[in-house]
């Protein structure tokens, strides 16, 4: 479990975290939903040592991060960051690799090929290993950066927001892949997220934030609500269910969707 225990950020005057204190359930998808400047990727790397906190404490599994050396963190927690800049040409199986630095520092042995190999084929990428990765779409690339982390064979996996960029398609892709990390290999997740009903859909635990601090965090059938959304993105929501899921309508102009929606199915609140 990763735990969160009254932690503060500011720039000068400008407070972007603060007193923030909560927990992340081993082997779930988590994701932090709020607005832009709610202080989701400032927390995101914090939890990963990019970034130092003012005050408070990040624990792993018991332990303070301030008593584990960058390496120890590296084999059990891995972060992808929003934007990705790799200074040289590499191909997808080069960039892969990268992720047995914290074993290696650079010099591979027979078991880490493996994991390479491993990481390649779960993400089905090993007919296009070789290709470079500018020469990739934008669904690919993720792919290999996911592979990439996969590689790095860490308990824990932070997300910055992964579906920017990404079309419905390979949003929707994405995240079936994130459930099947969960399912298959036991990993624990942290996803910034922007699309609610993408967190809905496939988030099991939902953390809002909203002007640094934490407004609420729990299960997604907890989190999913009316009151709770309103307060964190300041916007009216209609919570309507569909196929067993809740969807978040959030269109004021949509007041005769909601109505048809209703007559259709009584899960709503």
């Amino acid at each position: 479990m990763i735990e969160v225990i009254h932690v503060s950020k500011a720039y000068q005057e400008n407070r972007v975290l603060n007193d923030v204190s909560l927990e992340i359930p081993d082997e779930k998808i988590t994701a932090l939903i709020g607005s832009n400047g709610a202080g989701k990727s400032t927390l995101l790397s914090i939890v990963s040592r990019l970034l130092n906190q003012d005050s408070g404490d990040i624990k792993i599994d018991g332990i303070n991060m301030k008593d584990m050396k960058s390496l120890e963190i590296a084999k059990k927690m891995a972060i992808l960051k929003q934007t990705n800049h790799i200074s040289m040409r590499v191909t997808i199986k080069e960039l892969v690799s990268f992720g047995r630095f914290p074993y290696t520092k650079g010099r591979l042995k027979k078991e880490d090929e493996a994991k390479i190999e491993e990481a390649i084929t779960y993400m089905d990428l090993k007919d296009i290993e070789n290709q470079y990765i500018d020469q990739l779409s934008g669904g690919q690339k993720q792919r290999a950066y996911i592979a990439m982390i996969i590689a790095q064979d860490t308990k824990y996996i932070l997300l910055d927001e992964p579906l920017n960029n990404l079309d419905i398609k390979y949003g929707v892709e994405m995240m079936q892949l994130l459930q099947k990390l969960v399912k298959d290999l036991k990993k624990t997740i942290v996803v910034v997220m922007h699309d609610i009903n993408f967190a809905a859909a496939f988030a099991d635990h939902i953390i809002a934030m909203k002007h640094g601090e934490i407004v609420d965090q729990g299960h997604i059938d907890h989190m999913i609500d009316k009151t709770i959304l309103d307060h964190v993105f300041d916007h009216d929501f209609c919570i309507a269910g569909f196929n067993g899921k809740k969807v978040c309508l959030y269109y004021n102009q949509m007041e005769s969707t909601y109505e048809r929606i209703i007559t259709q199915d009584t899960d709503i609140k």
